[in-house]
Parts: C-alpha cells; structure tokens; sequence
C-alpha cells in the first residue's frame, strides 16, 4: 500500500496555498527570542523529571519515500528509560505487529517525540535519530510482571524544548466537564469492522478479541 502511495502525483488542491517560508512569515511574524532560545541539544535534570513522570507519548517517523506516521506509547510513568544525557530506550510492548514506527526506522531514522503527562498543558518535544533495539541486557531494566520487551527504540537526541499549552487550553483535554458522554464516542470494533471487512468478524465479534487483548495482552 504505501509503495503504490509513493507513485502518486500529488498537486496542491486547496486555493492559496503557501509556497515559501517567506509567505508564511509575512503572515505569522516570526518567533520571539524566548522561543528562538528554548531549545537544548541534551537531556538535562528538567527533561530527566518531566519524562519520568509521564506515561505517555507521540512517536512520529517517515520512510525513505517520506511517507509519514504517527503513533502512541504509554505505560505507567516513567516507561522511557533515560540512559543518559544523549540517549533514551522506549520498550516495544505488544501490539498488532504492524511494526511502522520500527519499519520506518530501519530506512529512515529521523524521529520526534511528544511527551504528554496528565493535567499539565506543556509537553516536552523531543527530536533525534533512532535504532532499533534488540539488547538483553537493556531489555531486561525495562519487563514488567516479569516479561520484558522483545524490542525497543532506541533515541539519540538532537533537540529537547518544552512545548506551550494553548493548544490543551483550547481544546480543555483535561477538563473531564467538557468530555462527550462515553456513549456516543465513535466505537473502535465498529469503525474496525466497517474498515477491515473481514470475513465473519463483526463488530461485537472484533469488541470481544480487543477486550481479550486488552486484558491478556498488555505484556
């Protein structure tokens, strides 16, 4: 799919796009000297302690044709094991074996990270280059309820900044007043199904194997 995605011809579709930096910053201005600071090329004790406290983060990579993906880790805080001041592992737990972030790594090792802990608006952005790790020793600092991860992700950082929290404040994420009620949020089975048509797999069917999943699979 993302071979015969890398042949098609794309052209601009919406009116007035952008075409230049130099449009885009008679538009937006340009960024203030607290902004143009802020990034460091380390992890220091600040991002030591916001990465130990957070459960959860963003991962984003591109293949070598620059086809980009995005995808979700987490796990109870502090998951990410800080090596030291240039080098992070994120453990690979279980999954559906698609394998994209690993797959895109492996031609392209470009990488950004978004940590996210609950209730704070700032996230912590972290870019660099990845590998894919496969190291039992390392491995093994990172199991839990005695099982560790075949595989981790392994990060040399380029760049560190904290990211402000307008966009939580817009959207109130953590505000649980504002939270659609659960009942009429999209359904995942359902939304599955209609998507994969496989073969005597329904939704209530797909609901049961992800909650089988979900409560065996885990680790």
């Amino acid at each position: 799919m993302r071979k015969e995605l890398r042949r098609l011809k794309t052209e601009p579709t919406f009116p007035n796009t952008i075409k230049t930096v130099e449009e885009l910053r008679e538009i937006t201005g340009n960024p203030s000297e607290l902004v143009n600071n802020k990034v460091i090329s380390y992890v220091d004790e600040h991002c030591r302690d916001f990465i130990e406290k957070s459960p959860f983060l963003t991962i984003s990579t591109a293949d070598e044709f620059g086809l980009c993906d995005v995808s979700p880790r987490g796990d109870s805080a502090g998951f990410v094991h800080v090596m030291n001041d240039k080098q992070l592992i994120i453990p690979e737990r279980p999954g559906n074996k698609r394998m994209d972030s690993m797959r895109n790594i492996l031609s392209n090792p470009n990488v950004g990270l978004l940590f996210l802990i609950p209730g704070l608006g700032e996230t912590l952005r972290i870019n660099g280059k990845a590998s894919v790790i496969h190291d039992e020793e390392l491995l093994d600092k990172m199991a839990v309820n005695g099982k560790k991860p075949l595989l981790g992700i392994g990060v040399e950082v380029e760049e560190c900044f904290i990211h402000c929290a307008k966009a939580f404040r817009r959207s109130e994420l953590w505000n649980p007043e504002v939270w659609a009620n659960k009942e009429g949020l999209p359904k995942g089975a359902k939304i599955l199904a209609a998507h994969a048509k496989v073969p005597n797999a329904d939704e209530e069917a797909i609901g049961k194997l992800l909650e089988k999943s979900y409560r065996e699979n885990l680790y």
